[in-house]
């Protein structure tokens, strides 16, 4: 357990749920059950929701505050939490409370790095100390992009985006702009023009350059606000769709080169000036990882 775990305090700490990029998405195949075959690049950034952890005496699970529109029962927070439990006979209980600062709708992982979060937290907080490859296990039951938050380090995945392997990527300055829409993840898959047969590649052909997204076409199609945006940041740096959107994102070598770009761009579009990270924020502060 780390350190910090070890005090009573710790039940009162703000734990960051950390966004995610999608660096590359390449779909090289669908399977019988029609989740597609995926080949993606993960980055943490540090714009973050933050939870903390209320201890209960009933053994209940419930948050402090509902997100609108979303049941309390179908949060991820508190399927995550019912699930540890389902999972160990744990009989404790929990109060959630999430502070949700990353745009929800927009392809950075917010509910899904919540329950992560989740997870890995209520997992010290209550003594449980399930391996991590359960959690991972956990995790997927929950969505796909849980067990990246999980496993905590920029990351290669393949299969559903399950299969994670460790990669090391440069931590360049973003911004990332949010379009005032909600891009629906299935609408995108089912779509008939959606590109399903892209070339398998390998790390290397990453990183020497090889990074489309074969859900751009689809989206931008269907999504006037994603392809302004992607318009109006290109004028700056290369931009780029993270999954299948909503949010865009540029890189940039130098805090002062974002900083004037997102001063521009903040005047007309919801924007973000943010860094991405090797490491998960939450991992630095529960002081494991990979």
């Amino acid at each position: 357990m780390a350190e910090s775990l070890t005090k009573q305090s710790a039940w009162v700490e703000k734990w960051p749920a950390p966004a995610k990029l999608n660096l590359m998405l390449r779909i090289i195949g669908q399977r019988e059950d029609g989740y597609h075959l995926l080949q993606t690049v993960f980055q943490f950034v540090d714009l973050c929701d933050w939870l903390t952890f209320h201890p209960v005496d009933n053994g209940e699970v419930r948050l402090l505050k509902t997100i609108p529109g979303v049941a309390e029962a179908d949060d991820l927070t508190v399927r995550a939490a019912n699930l540890l439990k389902a999972e160990t006979g744990c009989a404790l209980g929990v109060c959630i409370e999430v502070e949700k600062n990353l745009p929800m709708g927009g392809g950075l992982g917010g509910g899904s790095s919540d329950a992560a979060t989740t997870v890995l937290v209520l997992n010290e907080l209550w003594g449980l100390h399930l391996p991590k490859e359960r959690l991972l296990a956990m995790g997927l039951s929950l969505g796909a992009d849980v067990p990246v938050f999980i496993y905590g380090y920029s990351s290669w995945g393949e299969g559903v985006g399950e299969k994670l392997s460790k990669i090391v990527i440069p931590e360049q300055w973003l911004v990332i702009i949010k379009p005032d829409c909600h891009v629906e993840t299935k609408e995108i898959f089912s779509a008939k023009d959606l590109t399903r047969n892209s070339k398998s590649i390998r790390m290397p052909d990453f990183i020497r350059g090889e990074r489309q997204n074969d859900c751009l076409q689809a989206v931008c199609q269907r999504y006037p606000p994603v392809k302004a945006a992607l318009q109006d940041l290109s004028g700056f740096s290369e931009a780029r769709l993270t999954g299948t959107g909503s949010c865009v994102f540029a890189q940039f070598d130098s805090y002062d080169a974002a900083d004037q770009a997102y001063r521009k761009l903040n005047n007309k579009w919801v924007a973000y000036l943010a860094k991405g990270v090797n490491e998960s924020p939450l991992f630095a502060k529960l002081k494991f990882g990979v």
